[in-house]
């Protein structure tokens, strides 16, 4: 098998899931190794059926094998646009690079992993009637399929065009503009897709299930929210959406189908929040992988990756790969294959800044709140967020919820504790002396750069008011508590202390003393970052009817 069948399992992907495959064998080593071939079957077979890389094992390994060619450790960046066939339709996969390219398949591969794909099987990993001892390709679970498209909203366009005409999807409230935008004015148009908004945070069972229509095909979530992270119960709405009786029947099922679950964790990163396993059991993830998947500032991509098996069957999700794959190809908007270099080789490093942007997150969460300075700290790991408890229930079943125990944060009695979730933070500022203070706390930073955007190493932070958020009435900032007193804070991964310091002089500046009240026991907080989606812009709608005032979106960053 070629090293590059894009979402597949190369020969070298058994060594990366930690089954020690071994060498090929030749004729003059093949008696001398045969004694041992049994014994060596067996040890595989158990270690394989034990093992189940962790996170950041697949995310240095998967879609990094040594090249074959010259046994470079780092893949090298393909920069052709055709490639040679050995005959007609004889290739190595790859034919022109807007349909597949070495480095985009690498990557695909690799966030395909992240989301818990490319599973070991556990009932049959090599052929034991034959000894035989090389890896089969049914020995490996695929289970995800990963998508790489040239930018975030690129990845919504293609999902969205993927439902067909007529469409009809339920889409929480305050989405990302780009998302809204294209929803709105853009599908709404092309394949007449209707949207109903709803509060997921606040609606009630009834509300959702009677905003299902026949022509339903796809939940749209994003949790948090940008920028004031409110946090919907994503694992109660899922069951939800699995429990009840649709009312479109399948011709090949013999229970009805559903709307497909979507969710939208450019915030969280697949490290804090999987979606398509257990409690959610969604069926398609995206991100903008711009933010923390790259982690750098220095990439422009986005991704979605589709669950290829579910314990809640769908006709529609088994034909989704194949829909995905044809308007990749047929529309174009794919990354480069440098740019796919950048953002696999920054997913390497994850897990590692993502525990970092969680504590720095916390502790400088932990600071604020004892600040006179700031009225109100938004951070849905703190303990008495109102969502803490769904924060903590979304960690049970990601890929941070070993290391969150071994971090000894536990839950209370009531279900609460402080937890690092991701590195964003949402602060008001005390205004009442001067409307001019968040500015001048703003321009004050020494460390936080005024910019838009999140997710990098470094930190940021803007006025979403007038910012990221400017295009929304004045009116409809104000009911989604967007006002100019909310600062967004995108918490980088510098030391924990220097930006606690940071932020406390600036409002001591901004507020004319008494914002250093926290500074003695700063020190004494676990490092943090926080983790803010894009620029995603709030929408006030009727979640009765999904009607929405037409209002000038910003374009955002």
């Amino acid at each position: 098998m070629s090293p590059y069948v894009a979402n597949g399992v190369s020969h070298n992907d058994f060594s990366k899931l930690g089954v020690q495959t071994p060498p090929l064998s030749t004729s003059s080593t093949a008696s001398s190794s045969s004694s041992s071939s049994l014994s060596l079957s067996s040890s595989l077979r158990s270690k394989a059926s034990s093992r189940h890389d962790g996170f950041s094992t697949r995310a240095i390994h998967i879609g990094s094998e040594p090249s074959q060619e010259t046994n470079a450790v780092i893949p090298s960046i393909s920069l052709s646009t055709t490639y040679k066939q050995d005959g007609i339709g004889n290739h190595k996969g790859f034919e022109y690079s807007r349909s597949l390219n070495p480095n985009r398949d690498a990557f695909e591969r690799m966030i395909a992993a992240l989301e818990d794909g490319l599973e070991l099987d556990k009932k049959v990993l090599y052929n034991e009637a034959t000894n035989d001892d090389s890896p089969s390709e049914s020995s490996l679970a695929v289970t995800t399929r990963g998508y790489a498209f040239s930018s975030g909203s690129a990845a919504t366009a293609t999902v969205l065009q993927s439902l067909g005409p007529d469409a009809h999807i339920l889409c929480i409230n305050d989405v990302y503009g780009g998302t809204y935008r294209y929803l709105q004015r853009v599908a709404n148009g092309l394949t007449n897709l209707s949207t109903t908004f709803i509060d997921f945070e606040n609606a009630t069972d009834d509300n959702i299930i009677n905003s299902i229509r026949p022509n339903t095909k796809l939940i749209w979530i994003e949790s948090p929210t940008n920028p004031t992270l409110r946090l919907a119960n994503i694992p109660h709405i899922s069951s939800l959406i699995h429990s009840h009786p649709h009312t479109t029947p399948s011709p090949r099922y013999t229970s009805l189908t559903r709307p497909l679950i979507l969710v939208d964790s450019t915030f969280l990163s697949p490290f804090y929040i999987s979606p398509l396993k257990a409690p959610i059991n969604a069926d398609i993830t995206l991100h903008s992988v711009t933010k923390y998947i790259n982690g750098h500032s220095d990439v422009v991509m986005g991704a979605l990756i589709v669950r290829l098996s579910s314990p809640y069957p769908h006709p529609f999700l088994e034909a989704l790969p194949e829909k995905l794959s044809f308007l990749q190809n047929a529309h174009g908007a794919i990354p480069s294959s440098f740019d796919s270099w950048l953002a696999q080789r920054g997913a390497k490093t994850l897990a590692l800044r993502m525990k970092q942007h969680g504590l720095n997150a916390l502790a400088l969460a932990r600071a604020l709140k004892r600040n006179p300075n700031v009225k109100e700290v938004v951070y849905p790991g703190l303990r008495d967020h109102p969502a803490n408890p769904i924060v903590w229930s979304i960690l049970r079943g990601s890929w941070a919820n070993e290391w969150i125990k071994s971090q000894g944060f536990k839950q209370d009695e009531e279900g609460r504790g402080d937890v690092p979730f991701g590195g964003i933070i949402s602060i008001r500022i005390d205004i009442s002396s001067s409307p001019s203070t968040p500015e001048t706390f703003l321009t004050s930073l020494r460390l936080f750069t005024l910019a838009e955007s999140l997710g990098g190493v470094e930190s940021l932070a803007e006025l979403p008011a007038r910012m990221t958020h400017a295009g929304i009435p004045a009116e409809e900032r104000a009911a989604l508590g967007i006002d100019d007193s909310l600062v967004r804070l995108s918490v980088g991964v510098e030391e924990t202390s220097d930006l606690i310091a940071d932020v406390e002089q600036a409002l001591e500046i901004a507020c004319g003393g008494g914002g250093a009240s926290a500074s003695a026991s700063a020190n004494g907080d676990a490092s943090s970052i926080s983790t803010v989606e894009e620029e995603a812009m709030f929408v006030d709608v009727d979640s009765a009817n999904g009607s929405a005032e037409d209002f000038a979106v910003s374009n955002g960053v």
